[in-house]
């Protein structure tokens, strides 16, 4: 399994990025996928997750009303639309598969991409 996240970059406060996570070597539409991220000497956090049909989403409270999470199971790709970035949105942004289940955290998470660096700048 492979879930290759991409789309980070340096961007100013305010900004918008869009990512996005293309995974193989898994039956896509089956599972449930999430954005978490992880600040220097911080912890792994969620961020935003998305059901297997796409039909229900969830947002950590820092970001709801800012990003949004959608997916196109045709094309196996999970994207995460940031707005209104802020330089506290800074972090490593990874991907994450998780088959059933309804919660949302990483030690649960079954797959995991290897990140991309978001940087928002003040």
């Amino acid at each position: 399994v492979q879930l290759q996240a991409s789309g980070g970059g340096l961007v100013q406060t305010g900004g918008s990025l869009r990512l996005s996570c293309v995974a193989s070597g898994l039956t896509f539409g089956s599972y449930r996928m999430g954005w978490f991220r992880q600040a220097p000497e911080k912890e792994r956090e969620f961020v935003a997750g998305v059901s297997w049909s796409g039909g229900t989403t969830s947002y950590a409270d820092s970001v709801k009303g800012r990003f949004t999470i959608s997916r196109d199971n045709a094309k196996n790709t999970v994207y995460l639309q940031m707005n209104s970035l802020e330089p506290e949105d800074t972090a490593v942004y990874y991907c994450a598969a998780v088959w059933g289940g309804n919660m949302w955290s990483p030690g649960g998470m079954n797959y995991w991409g290897k990140g991309t660096l978001v940087t928002v700048s003040s």
